[in-house]
């Protein structure tokens, strides 16, 4: 590994792009590699094997393209397969949980919201964090399905996509929540219906910053952080159909991409 090697992200489909931005405002000089694995997505509805399978595959891709280090951009990932990467595979991970220590520190009112999938609020990590830093603060969770799905389709604004937040937001504005957590890497780019939808001076966070602070520190323990004076590119890759894939994609990054290309399929089965 060296230090203009790229950075490798990936995630169930195009949530993780949420987390690659924020990895790009931090890190522009370095060059990154984008996976989402549409084909398997949403990873909320799969076995923690099944998950893990993925996970090992995507993992050796990456690795075929050089990357020094593996961003696992998914709640649901992190939680099912982060332990046995690390295992198994000898270059750094970065993975993501749900904001459950900040949302404690920010809270007033001493009660918090969780918006994640079933997997991550099942998960024993979800279940460490709770009880490790919501010391005396309602924890309200709320599985969400059908939102990974939407945010997937490029659905982050339409009617439908409102009344499915209206429904997972109305038990945490019922508990009377001021901080609301975004568990999931889909979840921002529904941010500003979830800021439109819960009361006044309910804060809504996530994890997109951390994880890129993370990153960073993480390479400069390692030594591995590219030039300043370098513009970094980036590259994105589906399991699914690009031509599906690709302009949801372009749209959620903002236009900048170069192009999306299918993952070969010796990874994508």
């Amino acid at each position: 590994m060296a230090a203009h090697d790229p950075i490798g992200l990936f995630d169930s489909g195009v949530g993780g792009l949420s987390i690659m931005k924020e990895v790009r405002r931090l890190l522009p000089q370095e060059d990154l590699i984008y996976v989402a694995d549409s084909k398997f997505c949403p990873y909320g509805e799969k076995t923690p094997a099944a998950i893990r399978d993925r996970a090992r595959k995507i993992t050796a891709f990456l690795i075929t393209q050089g990357v020094k280090l593996i961003v696992v951009a998914c709640n649901t990932a992190s939680v099912a397969a982060l332990k046995e990467l690390r295992a198994e595979f000898s270059l750094p991970f970065v993975g993501v949980e749900p904001a459950v220590k900040q949302a404690a520190l920010m809270t007033k009112k001493r009660k918090i919201g969780v918006l994640a999938t079933g997997l991550t609020l099942a998960g024993e990590r979800f279940t460490f964090l709770v009880e490790n830093f919501g010391n005396g603060v309602t924890v309200v969770n709320q599985a969400c399905p059908g939102l990974v799905e939407a945010v997937e389709a490029g659905a982050v604004n339409t009617p439908e996509t409102e009344r499915l937040l209206k429904k997972y937001l109305q038990p945490l504005q019922e508990k009377e929540v001021d901080v609301v957590v975004l568990g999931c890497t889909h979840y921002p780019f529904l941010r500003p219906l979830v800021e439109k939808l819960v009361a006044p001076g309910v804060r809504v966070i996530d994890t997109g910053v951390p994880v890129a602070k993370q990153t960073k520190r993480v390479l400069a323990e390692e030594k591995l952080l590219a030039p300043s004076q370098r513009a970094g590119q980036e590259w994105f890759y589906t399991s699914g159909d690009p031509a599906v894939v690709g302009p949801v994609i372009e749209r959620l990054w903002g236009g900048r991409g170069a192009g999306v290309a299918a993952l070969p399929p010796l990874y994508s089965a």
